[in-house]
């Protein structure tokens, strides 16, 4: 009995292998949208966190400031009033010297502040009294520095470096959030590659949304992490 030799046609080899490699590039394309919507998702994440880490350092460093420019215009009221104080008793002192009771002069000039002494003592060696070229008072001359103000300036300083640093909390918390417009669009186009049949289109979409990612994150990179 003869035997029959079966031959595998060599078209059907062929489309076999045609089908085992378009096989294996579907299972790249699939494996690299895969790891495209596993970063992009990673990379949102952490810049949601991120703006939000910003935005609260926004709040608190304006609150800060708003708090710190109360206690300046609080020094600077009281540095005011304590003003109208020395000026009060140098008036009156003077009133008193002018009408010759040195007595009541004396009783005032014990009552100046401490802080006035020095102003007033520079003020009198100008001798005033017989000197056209003197200064008007005490308080106009060099000496007379209330402490008050000198603390609301420097509070006033803080407060203005506080409102700064809310400004610049307040554009990283920005630029955070525009940096999850490239990973949306990320998402989008790997998500839409895994529908295409078309390799050269798959392929593109797939390079795409690549290129999106490596931007997105050189992008995010490049900024302060709160």
């Amino acid at each position: 009995m003869a035997h029959a030799h079966v031959h595998v046609p060599h078209e059907l080899t062929e489309k076999e292998e045609r089908d085992a490699t378009v096989s294996r590039m579907e299972r790249w394309f699939e494996l690299g949208a895969v790891l495209l919507l596993s970063l992009t998702t990673l990379a949102t994440a952490w810049s949601g966190y991120q703006a939000a880490r910003w935005s609260g350092e926004q709040s608190q460093h304006y609150a800060r400031a708003s708090a710190t420019r109360i206690k300046a215009q609080q020094q600077s009221t009281a540095a005011g009033q304590l003003r109208i104080d020395d000026l009060l008793y140098f008036n009156g002192w003077l009133d008193a010297r002018q009408a010759g009771n040195t007595k009541l002069a004396a009783i005032y000039e014990r009552r100046f502040r401490p802080a006035f002494v020095p102003a007033y003592r520079a003020w009198l060696a100008q001798k005033p009294f017989t000197n056209p070229n003197a200064v008007p008072g005490p308080l106009y001359m060099p000496q007379y520095r209330p402490v008050e103000i000198a603390i609301s300036k420097r509070l006033d300083a803080r407060a203005d470096e506080l409102y700064q640093e809310g400004t610049e909390a307040k554009t990283n918390d920005d630029k955070y959030i525009l940096s999850t417009v490239f990973f949306a669009a990320v998402l989008f186009f790997a998500g839409i590659s895994l529908r295409l049949e078309w390799r050269p289109l798959r392929g593109f979409v797939l390079g795409m949304a690549s290129l999106l990612l490596i931007s997105g994150l050189v992008f995010v990179g490049s900024l302060p992490v709160a």
